[in-house]
């Protein structure tokens, strides 16, 4: 029988019958033996040898929500803004009142001192659009506003990597910036100096990021991929079912999301018609 061929050179057997074979074509015996000699350590080495790097593929990064906040600049008086203005409700335990837009969809929270978070916007544009019209509906209350101090706080994103990852070696080779507690999270928390952000990293491949910006966010991503990258694994049953689940919700949240906006039975009252948004976007410049 034939041995496989190492790398030091050795021949392979030929047991008898191969030998018998071969004494009357004594000529070929050669070329034969160098065709099955190439075949043989080409099937002994393909295995080890490691397959050409594939370009990394695209990597779709959500932005689910986009915090920011302003200040405009007086006292509001929360018992008048909670009777006369639309879509509130005041919370008096925690001293403010929480107001809604329906477009784009964004809750914002006041306080009596004049500050305003906004907060479930999917983009910075977003964002500022919504702030200014929070902003415009407490002027149309009567208040002496001033949109000043806008920024955005924190953005949150989502990015879901095409493999599994070991989340356990990785906790262990990135120990200094990664901190895994199984009995506490299920996922290893990776903070990043710069650009300034913090990763969750799950088994399944998702990656959520918390950052100052959008731009923060991207660069995360974009820092973390090659770390994971030398850590992944296929995807379990488990593993599949859970990001199918996760992304069925999403799905179903994003519907009923789209069929609020379209409502034709939900009243929602506004406080801006067609032209004052249009007013609105043309005198933007006169805020600052």
């Amino acid at each position: 029988m034939a041995t496989a061929i190492q790398k030091n050179g050795m021949k392979p057997l030929t047991n008898k019958i191969n030998h018998v074979e071969g004494v009357n074509n004594l000529d070929n015996t050669g070329i034969c033996k160098e065709e099955k000699d190439e075949r043989l350590f080409d099937g002994q080495i393909q295995p080890y040898v490691d397959p050409p790097e594939q370009e990394p593929r695209e990597l779709d990064i959500v932005i689910n929500n986009v915090v920011c906040s302003f200040s405009v600049r007086c006292h509001l008086n929360l018992r008048e803004i909670a009777l006369n203005g639309s879509n509130v409700e005041y919370r008096r335990e925690n001293g403010m009142i929480t107001m809604k837009l329906r477009r784009p969809y964004t809750t914002a929270s006041i306080w009596s001192s004049g500050k305003v978070t906004c907060t479930g916007a999917t983009s910075e544009v977003q964002a500022k659009i919504a702030a200014r019209r929070f902003a415009r509906s407490l002027q149309k209350l009567g208040f002496k506003v001033r949109f000043n101090n806008y920024r955005v706080v924190n953005v949150l994103g989502t990015c879901c990597m095409p493999f599994a990852i070991k989340i356990t070696s990785f906790s262990l080779y990135h120990k200094e910036n990664a901190d895994y507690e199984p009995e506490l999270h299920p996922g290893v928390t990776y903070k990043l100096k710069e650009p300034k952000a913090t990763l969750k990293i799950f088994s399944t491949g998702s990656v959520t990021v918390t950052a100052p910006n959008v731009a923060a966010v991207q660069a995360a991503i974009e820092y973390i991929y090659p770390l994971v990258y030398e850590f992944r694994k296929e995807r379990t049953p488990e593993d599949e079912l859970a990001l199918t689940t996760k992304k069925r919700r999403t799905g179903l949240s994003k519907r009923n999301h789209n069929e609020f906006l379209h409502d034709s039975d939900y009243v929602y009252e506004t406080m801006f018609s067609d032209e004052e948004e249009a007013e609105e976007a043309e005198s933007d410049a006169s805020w600052d």
